[in-house]
C-alpha cells in the first residue's frame, strides 16, 4: 500500500504531474522527493515513484518547530498560526504558561528569535515574526507604558535623569514611543547588549554641582566639616589639660586612631558623591 503522498507513472515526470494535480498545486508550490527513476526491464519495467507535497507557508514552519521545540522541552503547549501575511503571528497556548514566557518575557523573545529564523528561511527580505503566549505583550505593553510615564515624574520633580534596568530592544521601543511626544523629558539608550538601557533625562535637569558649592551648603561627609572637627578638637584638648601630660606612646596610639578615622572619613565622602551622582 502507498504512501497517501507518493505517486507513480511511467517517468519522474508523470509521477509528479499526477501529484500536482491531485494536490491541485502549481509545482512551485510543491516539495517534491524522488524515491525511485522508473526504468524498463527485459520483462516489463518499474514505475518512477514520487513524493509530492505542499509546501508550507514561513508561519506554518514556524509553527511547526515551535511545537516540536515544546514537545522537546517536555512543555504541554500548542502553537497557532494567527496571520501569515507580511507579519507572522503566533499565539502559544499552554498549561504552564510562566515556564513558556520566563521573567519578563525572555523565554518568548528566544522563542521568537528562533521562529523568526526558521520562518525566514530562503528569504530574500526579513519578515517580521511576534510570538505571543496569551496576550503576554500586550499586558507587558501597557505595563512598561505606565512604567514610563511614572518614572518620567519623578525625573521632572526631582530634576535628575532616571535610569531605568536593562531592556531588550522591543521593550525599550516602547519606553522611547510613550514619552517621544512628552515636552518634559527625553530618552537615550545606553550602554551595550544585552545590558542595554533607557535613560529619562528631564529638560529641568539640574546641571552638576562643584564640591565647594556643596560645602557652603553643609553637605553631609564632605570635607568642609573637617576644619569644624579640628577645632572643636582642639578645643577639648585645651580644656583637658590631663591629656596632655599622657606618655609618649599612648598619644602616639591616639594619632593613629585618628588617622585612620581620617581615612574612613574620605570613605564615606566618596561614597556620598556616588550616591549623589
Amino acid at each position: 500500500m502507498e504512501e497517501k503522498d507518493v505517486f507513480s507513472g511511467k517517468t519522474v515526470d508523470e509521477a509528479i504531474a499526477e501529484g500536482l494535480k491531485a494536490l491541485n498545486i502549481a509545482r512551485e508550490e510543491a516539495e517534491i522527493e524522488v524515491l525511485e527513476e522508473g526504468k524498463k526491464k527485459i520483462f516489463g519495467a518499474v514505475k518512477a515513484k514520487v513524493k509530492v507535497t505542499k509546501k508550507l507557508s514561513d508561519g506554518a514552519r514556524a509553527v511547526d518547530f515551535i511545537d516540536g521545540l515544546m514537545s522537546i522541552l517536555g512543555l504541554s503547549a500548542v502553537a497557532e498560526l494567527v496571520n501569515d501575511g507580511e507579519k507572522i503571528e503566533i499565539n502559544i497556548t499552554s498549561t504552564d504558561s510562566n515556564k513558556v514566557i520566563g521573567r519578563h518575557g525572555e523565554v518568548l523573545d528566544a522563542l521568537q528569535c528562533l521562529a523568526g529564523a526558521v520562518s525566514n528561511i530562503g528569504r530574500d527580505e526579513y519578515k517580521k515574526v511576534v510570538v505571543d503566549c496569551e496576550n503576554y505583550r500586550e499586558n507587558r505593553e501597557k505595563t512598561l507604558i505606565e512604567l514610563a510615564n511614572k518614572l518620567a515624574a519623578k525625573a521632572v520633580a526631582r530634576a535628575r535623569r532616571v535610569t531605568l534596568e536593562p531592556m531588550n530592544p522591543y521593550e525599550r521601543r516602547v519606553i522611547h514611543s510613550a514619552l517621544s511626544e512628552s515636552g518634559e523629558v527625553k530618552t537615550i539608550s545606553c550602554g551595550k547588549e544585552p545590558a542595554r538601557y533607557v535613560v529619562i533625562i528631564p529638560n529641568n535637569e539640574k546641571p552638576y554641582e562643584p564640591r565647594a558649592d556643596r560645602r557652603e551648603r553643609g553637605f553631609r561627609g564632605d570635607r568642609g566639616f573637617k576644619g569644624d572637627r579640628r577645632e572643636r578638637g582642639r578645643g577639648d584638648r585645651r580644656d583637658r589639660g590631663d591629656r596632655r601630660e599622657r606618655p609618649a606612646q599612648t598619644g602616639g596610639a591616639a594619632r593613629a586612631k585618628k588617622e585612620i578615622h581620617f581615612g574612613e572619613f574620605l570613605g564615606n565622602s566618596g561614597a556620598g558623591k556616588k550616591e549623589e551622582e
